[in-house]
């Protein structure tokens, strides 16, 4: 092509180019990735955050007395009748006036946005550790200033700030492996075996990294439960693998049954090669603790069919239904004995974002293998050296999590008391959810064992399911788009789970503050009521 004086060439004169990267022209298995955590739901909270902050400064602090609610102006996001993807009205830089005045985010297992203080040892040694001039306070404790200490010694430069091993700070993995030992009643855990992580999803995503593999029916098949966290159904789109469902049985507490297991299995041979079997407990959302009779079962099913098991286990903490235990996978596995305990491969995740810690924001967790090959656990560390290394402020809390402090130690009587009253609340609230919800016709909640959540049943008449339809959203979308517009209240719809078809649900973390939740449970059921009124 001929060039004009000055270097530029005619396709430069001749208009803008197209861009080189477009919906159609980009990563095809990214945009099939959804969730929906943070989804369409999410963002139409945000946006009424906004416009409330307009009409309310003060309503991101401290709200009046919710009697005082100013009327509801406006049709919302359901007035037009058309069909959006997403069905939300802009956000207005005037400010609109709502029917209430706080949005409660109750879409995510956010503990210390909702509320929650953190734990004063974890913050302690934190602030010690990023600012070890504070070593010379007298304000600390001095189990703190020793913790601080030798987590520094282990940092390069003893500070935060540098990098440490791909697969974290060694005498961390090996307080991990004690842990781990401790936890499962002696059974010896291998800190070679195990790998420090941004959270459990960054080492959850790894290990499926691992497994993928072939094209066409050969492509990798991961189960999966049903409903599930779509951490699992997002990383699988992403890396353009098999979704294999297993449903659990709401009938039974959400039980995992392994004839449902097998049953997915056999249908998903026929298009692809099943490789991987996902298991998380406590269930989420579903809020249930797998016994270890059933636990026995999916671990001698794993074997049977050459299945790598990956145990989801950062609930591990929160258990709260009398007669509920959490059995590690490890450890079940490795009392069953050989063939299992030597040959089963298995990876199995823990975090701090969860438990009675609730530090989502610092990403700090880890995955203990188990049977891997020797050559791939060095791709492992490969995959993870590519990532450099976990953040070192994760990796000092979670030191602090799976080493607290002894008896003998200052901190200890104060320690005890905050996690126990953190788990003890929590154990309280689920109890709350499940009565409430089940006091109310057209809901159905199964008791939330452990984790942080319920996931209730909701009945939704017809011409409500019929209106979702012509504004083309899944039903629960509908009531819940419809029920955050009215009250404020988020939670995240069923489909963004997975559920049978026919069912509708919704999950809700049962972490806002005891004198919130009550409100919010009540203020939930009514609106059901309500748009079970109005739709009938």
């Amino acid at each position: 092509m001929a060039a004009r004086p000055g270097g530029h060439n005619l396709a430069v004169m001749n208009g803008p180019k197209e861009k080189v990267l477009t919906l159609d022209t980009m990563n095809a298995c990214v945009k099939r990735v959804e969730y929906a955590v943070r989804g369409p739901i999410v963002l139409r909270a945000l946006e009424l955050e906004q416009e409330l902050r307009q009409v309310w400064p003060w309503a991101h602090h401290s709200p009046p007395d919710s009697t005082q609610q100013p009327a509801s102006h406006g049709t919302g996001a359901f007035g037009s009748g058309k069909a959006h993807s997403v069905c939300v009205p802009p956000p207005s830089s005037q400010g609109v006036k709502k029917p209430f005045t706080e949005v409660i985010r109750a879409n995510i297992g956010d503990a210390h946005a909702m509320g929650q203080k953190p734990i004063t040892f974890l913050r302690q040694v934190l602030a010690l550790c990023v600012h070890p001039d504070l070593l010379n306070s007298p304000d600390f404790p001095e189990d703190a200033k020793r913790r601080a200490e030798s987590i520094l010694q282990a940092c390069g430069g003893h500070s935060l700030g540098a990098y440490s091993n791909s697969s974290g700070i060694q005498p961390i993995r090996e307080h991990v492996a004690q842990y781990i030992q401790r936890r499962d009643g002696g059974i010896p855990a291998d800190p070679n075996n195990i790998f420090l992580s941004t959270g459990a999803s960054d080492a959850i995503v790894t290990v499926l990294k691992l497994l993928v593999a072939g094209e066409g029916r050969c492509r990798t098949g991961v189960l999966i439960p049903i409903p599930q966290y779509p951490l699992y159904s997002a990383a699988l789109a992403e890396l353009n693998a098999v979704q294999v469902d297993y449903y659990l049985d709401e009938d039974r507490a959400w039980a995992l049954d392994v004839a449902e297991l097998r049953r997915a299995l056999c249908q998903a041979r026929g298009h692809c090669r099943p490789r991987a079997l996902c298991i998380i407990n406590p269930g989420n959302p579903t809020g249930q603790v797998q016994t270890r009779e059933c636990i026995e079962a999916v671990i001698r099913f794993a074997f049977e069919e050459q299945l790598f098991l990956m145990a989801d286990e950062v609930y591990q903490d929160n258990v709260y239904a009398e007669g509920s235990q959490f059995h590690s996978f490890k450890k079940v596995l490795m009392e069953m004995g050989p063939p299992y305990s030597t040959q089963q491969e298995l990876a199995s995740f823990h975090s701090i974002s969860k438990g009675y810690m609730g530090e989502c924001g610092l990403r700090g967790g880890y995955v203990e293998v188990v049977n891997m090959d020797p050559a791939v656990q060095q791709q492992m560390q490969k995959m993870m050296s590519v990532r450099l290394c976990p953040p070192l402020p994760g990796q000092a809390v979670l030191d602090m999590v799976v080493s607290p402090p002894e008896p003998s130690d200052p901190s200890f009587t104060q320690f005890q008391a905050e996690k126990q009253a953190v788990l003890a609340d929590l154990a309280a609230k689920a109890k709350l959810t499940e009565k409430v919800f089940n006091a109310v016709p057209g809901i159905r909640c199964n008791p939330v064992q452990g984790a942080m959540y319920s996931f209730p049943r909701i009945e939704l008449p017809p011409r409500a399911i019929q209106r979702a339809k012509e504004l083309g959203l899944a039903p629960d979308m509908f009531f819940c788009l419809r029920l955050l517009e009215e009250t404020g209240i988020c939670v995240v719809p069923g489909s963004g789970f997975g559920q049978r078809e026919g069912t509708y649900h919704f999950r809700m973390t049962i972490l806002p503050a005891a004198e919130k939740l009550r409100p919010l449970l009540e203020k939930l059921s009514q609106f059901h009521a309500k748009f079970t009124r109005e739709y009938s």
